[in-house]
């Protein structure tokens, strides 16, 4: 008899996002202050944060003490897999870069490709501001037309000092400042801290150093890393393994915490949002492929759904990041040096 066939990781990751989003709703709908005090619960805040027994929360059931074990493992489960993407996107970033900069013996054509990588970079984010502008314009979300002044204020309350942070953060920099933070201070403190840019220049400048020596005392060393790639590949494989779950609980805990209610007055916004996105998912990004690239509507969705995915579910660039370079090696064929 012959072994059944496997569901493919991004119909796995599928399932669990869907069910993720029905088994939240079921909650949010179900759940509630009264729930919680039927179980001997009277602060379900301090419960769920991980409060103890004393006070109005003595009488807690084991029903209670349960429900809280499960939320609890759900967020672990979760977070356990954020954390895994988050510790290898730096190792493949600086290991893929040091090795596909120094298989470039020819530094023109590094500068060929990236010059190519930077000018489709700034097009796309062209493209992007510009569907993005266009559909804020037409629809309005955030008018009253859409949103009472009373959730408006209520996402104020909740939302404004990390939205205050996030404006200041994007204020016009500086040029020179700019350019002169790229450049690392301490490339290990760089690595730490995941600043990305340093990590990548710090990266290429070694890459870039490997072919300007001997390639008798740089080819060990590009060995070394190039295991590496492959190693940290692997580390990324083991960690898909539980991103089905993963997503299910990130999904979850988001959807029975906000609900019908806030979901309702975000639909507007959310409907514009993922407009937008639709826009440059299924007629930028795919169209830029087959001009450039030769590659199929069906194909690049095919190869490229498992990080398409998990950047919906996990909103996380870094930590899709390892996912969206073995995509594009492994399934559409792009070589190492072009896609490190």
């Amino acid at each position: 008899m012959s072994d059944r066939k496997k569901l493919a990781l991004h119909w796995q990751i599928l399932i669990g996002l869907v069910l993720g989003v029905i088994v939240g709703l079921i909650i949010n709908a179900a759940w509630d202050a009264g729930t919680w005090s039927s179980m001997g619960v009277e602060d379900p805040a301090a419960w769920v944060a991980g409060g103890g027994v004393e006070g109005s929360n003595e009488g807690a059931s084991f029903v209670a003490r349960s429900a809280r074990f499960v939320r609890n493992a759900n967020g672990f489960v979760g977070d356990l897999f954020l954390r895994g993407l988050r510790f290898i996107a730096v190792p493949i970033v600086v290991f893929s870069l040091i090795v596909g900069a120094s298989s470039l013996n020819d530094l023109s054509k590094l500068s060929r490709i990236g010059g190519k990588t930077i000018g489709i970079y700034i097009f796309t984010t062209a493209i992007a501001i510009t569907v993005g502008l266009f559909f804020a314009n037409i629809v309005k979300p955030g008018s009253t037309r859409f949103i009472s002044a009373e959730t408006r204020d209520g996402f104020i309350d909740r939302f404004g000092a990390d939205a205050d942070a996030k404006i200041l953060a994007a204020q016009k920099p500086d040029v020179w400042d700019t350019v002169l933070n790229i450049v690392p201070k301490n490339p290990f403190e760089a690595i730490a801290a995941g600043n990305m840019l340093q990590v990548v220049f710090a990266s290429l400048l070694v890459g870039i150093a490997l072919t300007m020596i001997k390639r008798e005392k740089a080819k060990p060393v590009i060995a070394f890393f190039d295991a590496m790639t492959d190693v940290v590949i692997k580390v990324v494989e083991i960690v898909l393994m539980i991103a089905p779950y993963a997503v299910f609980a990130l999904i979850v805990e988001q959807i029975a915490e906000l609900g019908f209610d806030i979901l309702g007055s975000l639909a507007v916004y959310s409907i514009t949002v993922v407009a937008g996105l639709a826009t440059m998912m299924f007629v930028v990004y795919p169209l830029g492929f087959k001009l450039l690239g030769g590659v199929g509507y069906g194909r690049f969705f095919s190869a490229m759904s498992p990080a398409q995915l998990l950047a919906f579910s996990s909103a996380s660039s870094s930590a899709t990041l390892p996912v969206t370079m073995e995509c594009a090696e492994q399934r559409l064929g792009v070589k190492e040096e072009v896609s490190s």
